[in-house]
């Protein structure tokens, strides 16, 4: 999108951190389509294989996910001024949210009407969170073929919850899996078609 037909991308950075901020709700990952959504969809910032790579590196690296993300957002589009204006952005409601209920703490924990109110949250995190799953597992298949995008789910799955390796070891795995897999198609497609060429 041209800078000519955008608003001011410090408004726009200022307004759709708020936004994932003050919506999510339930911790990081609960966060991460909120900020897809503003990202990817909203404002355009970059396209979901971008977000993808920036999410997989941003995991892979110490620290809460949804601040990591801000932070690269907000360097993105305005440099050192934009992540400071993004990161601030996104902690300020649940700053002010945990000042004004820190007196109230030990009554909302007890509450039956709180219990229930993340009761009734929680299935629609998990609908958010596997829908984002599905794109990305749909556009690894496209790219690495059914068969490779399976197989890769189940090896990773086992990695996680098997050997119990730690996400951070995966994804870095997985990144030089991406990068050799790559380079191996396009070389053998080379020789085939130097192999068509020469027939």
């Amino acid at each position: 999108m041209s800078s000519n037909n955008r608003s001011n991308p410090y408004i726009e950075l200022t307004i759709g951190m708020f936004r994932t901020g003050i919506l999510g709700y339930g911790g990081g990952p609960s966060v991460i389509p909120l900020i897809r959504h503003e990202a990817v969809v909203r404002y355009h910032w970059m396209n979901d294989d971008e977000f993808g790579e920036v999410l997989a590196l941003a995991n892979a690296l110490p620290g809460p996910i949804a601040t990591k993300m801000a932070a690269y957002l907000g360097y993105r589009e305005k440099g050192v001024l934009g992540a400071i204006i993004a990161v601030i952005a996104h902690i300020f409601p649940t700053c002010i949210a945990m000042v004004a209920l820190l007196s109230a703490v030990t009554f909302l924990s007890s509450s039956k009407i709180v219990a229930g109110m993340i009761a009734g949250v929680t299935p629609v995190i998990a609908v958010m969170l596997g829908t984002m799953a599905y794109e990305f597992g749909e556009k690894a298949v496209k790219g690495l073929g059914i068969y490779v995008g399976i197989g890769l789910f189940v090896i990773s799955f086992l990695l996680l919850e098997t050997v119990q390796l730690h996400p951070a070891i995966v994804i870095v795995l997985f990144l030089a899996y991406g990068t050799v897999h790559f380079k191996v198609v396009a070389k053998l497609k080379k020789q085939r078609g130097d192999k068509e060429g020469s027939a």
